[in-house]
């Protein structure tokens, strides 16, 4: 016989199976969703150990660089309008072929700025490095072709198919890996050979994405729905390459101060940094989804710093781990890769601080505070370029830099959650 002084068991049992079953659909979706990042992970790691360890050090640093250039200039395509879409494919799926028709009428005007933006770039930082017929092909590919097939994946998780949008990330991310695979067998393995495969790569990515994966409405051209959401569109394509401006101007910087062997070390260390992002951006889409049909869910500030320990304790994890691996395995991930791997441990604080940052500029995007978030990013961009070159002119050994940079980033984690959580005390905007 039960003692009737201890508490029963069911109805506990009963709560913990109906919180379960509501929460089914959810973590359904986010298994689904980060099967994609998983995938992704194991891909881009395969695609950086190719090129990383067939390009001279050198060369996978201007490489690495002309293609975080690229990443940043392919937000002006559309002029931002991708945000547009991405808000229709979540709240209002019905107009996704009108929304299409604008990012398609908005991408060709945006080209002459594209254009001119990726001149001047060339010219200020890759003029002795990169030949422009090379370095065109990277933006090409970035801006003109992969950048779709963000749109189609953005498109897919905003309408919750997060299944399609999962295997397209995989199957985008191998085709690019496959690429750097036969690259390796060439006799010519030079930096302008590259830009071919890479160029061709993204170009089936591209094909597979609008031939199966997007979804099928018709097109429509309504031209004053666009121009009422153009402005919004803007602050976000601003927003957005000041967000990559101040995640990749770093390349940039370390290139034109450090030259092109110190920017190949930086750049194994920053894209071993970046797959620690990789998990954490699945967990930010899948949040920013939820903010924008409740944008005031974020209220609590215990909330708020749990998810931000969590962030941080995760990507940590994720650099010790590697670095572990490399510390025992130096050559694990080639020979070229084996000259930074003494260096991965002295970036203990960078993937927590970067991916906090990327996560605090998402909370304004999921709340519509566009314009914050543009100046916002603005401030970051300019104080990291300030105090990274004010760092490099104190040292180009790279052990000491990569060491360094943890103050950097942490001190920019401090300014971005000063001014995000400053901002978030303001009503959010229904856009």
């Amino acid at each position: 016989m039960a003692d009737p002084a201890l508490p029963s068991r069911k109805p506990l049992f009963s709560r913990l199976t109906a919180l379960l079953s509501e929460r089914r659909g959810l973590l359904r979706d986010y298994m689904a969703a980060v099967s994609g990042a998983g995938g992704r992970l194991v891909f881009s790691l395969a695609y950086f150990i190719f090129l990383a360890n067939t390009l001279s050090l050198a060369d996978f640093g201007v490489f690495a660089t002309a293609s975080a250039a690229g990443v940043m200039l392919s937000r002006i395509l559309s002029f931002g309008f991708i945000s547009a879409l991405y808000r229709v494919a979540t709240i209002r799926p019905r107009l996704i072929g009108t929304f299409t028709g604008g990012f398609i009428l908005l991408s060709v005007l945006s080209l002459p700025v594209l254009a001119l933006a990726a001149w001047i770039t060339h010219a200020l930082f890759f003029g002795g490095l990169m030949p422009l017929p090379v370095f065109a092909a990277v933006i090409v590919a970035e801006a003109l072709l992969w950048r779709p097939v963000e749109l189609a994946i953005i498109v897919n998780n905003g309408l919750g198919s997060f299944g399609k949008a999962s295997v397209l990330t995989i199957l985008g991310t191998a085709m690019r890996a496959g690429a750097a695979a036969v690259f390796t067998l060439q006799a010519d393995v030079s930096l302008a050979n590259w830009s071919l495969y890479y160029l061709a790569a993204n170009a089936a990515v591209f094909a597979l994405a609008f031939g199966f994966f997007y979804p099928r409405q018709r097109l429509k051209f309504r031209p004053r729905l666009y121009w009422r959401r153009l402005a919004d569109s803007l602050y976000v394509a601003g927003a957005e390459v000041l967000f990559y401006l101040q995640m990749e101007f770093d390349k940039l910087v370390v290139l034109a101060i450090g030259g092109a062997d110190l920017a190949g070390i930086y750049a194994v260390i920053m894209r071993l940094v970046d797959l620690t992002a990789i998990p954490i951006r699945t967990f930010t889409m899948m949040l920013v989804q939820r903010m924008m049909r409740a944008p005031a869910m974020l209220s609590s500030l215990r909330l708020r710093a749990g998810i931000e320990a969590g962030v941080f304790a995760v990507s940590t994890a994720a650099l010790c781990a590697l670095a572990l691996v490399l510390y025992f395995f130096p050559n694990a991930l080639g020979r070229n890769i084996a000259q930074a791997a003494g260096l991965v441990i002295l970036a203990l604080a960078i993937p927590g601080a970067r991916n906090l940052v990327e996560y605090q500029a998402e909370l304004l995007f999921a709340r519509g505070q566009t314009a914050v978030r543009a100046l916002n990013l603005g401030l970051l961009a300019a104080s990291k370029a300030i105090l990274l070159a004010v760092l490099l002119a104190h040292t180009t050994e790279a052990a000491e830099l990569i060491w360094s940079l943890n103050a950097v980033f942490a001190i920019l984690y401090l300014v971005s959650a000063g001014l995000t959580y400053s901002a978030l005390r303001m009503p959010p905007k229904r856009i």
